[in-house]
């Protein structure tokens, strides 16, 4: 939505009896290679004009919210007339993946979050897994260099993914041996959280609340 038009459906939802409390954005676009920086300028534009609109409206706006994992440090270090927002909403940043991996957001120490699976086979000369899209989730954008990573095997990269299996392609380093267990790095975080009834926290068996939530 264009942030003139903020205050029209401030006010609208106004006469619906709905209370607002502020204007609100997502900062989508800045999951790309280099565009963090940019696009927190953006948004905390976006937020200010918004705001503004709003005000002018006769409606109080106490609030600026926005955020993302890979705009975070910026909209922290922003400073002058359009300052980051009031709260910032970075979620993947709890965990890290392998996106925020490869745009440079989190270093692979500062990952949380893995999904363990055993080497099932070389078919291939590569090694094939027991976790596939049912574990890790399916997604991959356009600037992923595969469909996850390994934590302790950098250069890796899945280059296939089935339902319940993955397949590395090791790039010339030794492959793990058969049985050895792997942390495997998801793409996405969220969606493989979604994908799971309970994590393992420091031996620790956690229940996922939200599972099954989404519909």
């Amino acid at each position: 939505m264009d942030p003139a038009q903020a205050g029209a459906v401030a006010l609208a939802a106004a006469d619906l009896g709905v209370a607002v409390e502020g204007v609100f954005t997502f900062p989508g676009h800045a999951y790309a290679p280099g565009a963090a920086t940019a696009v927190a300028a953006q948004e905390a534009a976006a937020l200010a004009e918004a705001a503004a609109v709003v005000v002018a409206a006769g409606i109080p706006c106490p609030v600026r919210s926005g955020g993302s994992t890979p705009t975070l440090t910026a909209a922290l270090e922003r400073v002058g007339p359009s300052p980051a927002a009031d709260e910032l909403r970075p979620g993947v940043y709890v965990f890290g993946d392998a996106q925020q991996w490869e745009l440079g957001h989190h270093a692979p120490e500062d990952v949380a979050l893995v999904a363990v699976a055993t080497v099932v086979s070389h078919a291939g000369g590569r090694a094939v897994l027991d976790a596939g899209s049912k574990t890790l989730g399916a997604d991959r954008a356009a600037y992923a260099s595969g469909f996850g990573r390994l934590l302790d095997h950098p250069g890796a990269r899945i280059v296939q993914l089935s339902e319940h299996h993955a397949v590395v392609d090791l790039l010339g380093a030794a492959l793990p041996p058969v049985g050895e267990r792997v942390r495997v790095v998801p793409n996405h975080v969220c969606a493989a959280v979604n994908l799971a009834d309970e994590l393992v926290v420091d031996g620790e068996r956690v229940p996922v609340a939200a599972r099954g939530r989404n519909t």
